[in-house]
Parts: C-alpha cells; structure tokens; sequence
C-alpha cells in the first residue's frame, strides 16, 4: 500500500499516554479516516488537528504509520 486517497475523519482522539515507542511524540492525534472508496483505516495527523466530518488527504508513512493533512478549504 503506497499511497491511500483521501477521506474523510470518523473519529478521533488526542493521545496522551502513547506506548513506549511514541513517548517523544505527546500529545498527538490519533484518527479513523473514512477513505473515498469506503474502507476504513487508522492514521495519524500531522499538522492542523482535525474534527469527525473533515476532509483529511493521506501525505505519507513514517515506520509504516499512514500520515493524513487536513484539506485546504
């Protein structure tokens, strides 16, 4: 899976107490994307926080974590 499309945000949440291997990371935000073609997938988002109902567009992985930017309006 190389590149994913864009969706839209189900849920989210901000995360406090990550695992070990995310500490350095606090706070982040943590989503289920809704892609365009339906399926769902679990990703973080760099950049502007989002709420359930915005665009999100996929903008890369880093350790094989899918990364989503809000749209621009």
């Amino acid at each position: 899976m190389n590149r994913l499309g864009p969706g839209t945000v189900y849920t989210e949440t901000v995360v406090f107490s990550p695992p070990e291997a995310y500490v350095n990371d606090v706070p982040y935000q943590l989503a289920i994307i809704e892609l365009d073609g339906g399926r769902r997938i679990t990703g973080r988002i760099a950049g502007e926080r989002v709420q359930i109902g915005d665009r999100v567009t996929f903008s890369e992985f880093r350790a094989d974590v899918p990364f989503f930017q809000k749209q621009s309006a």
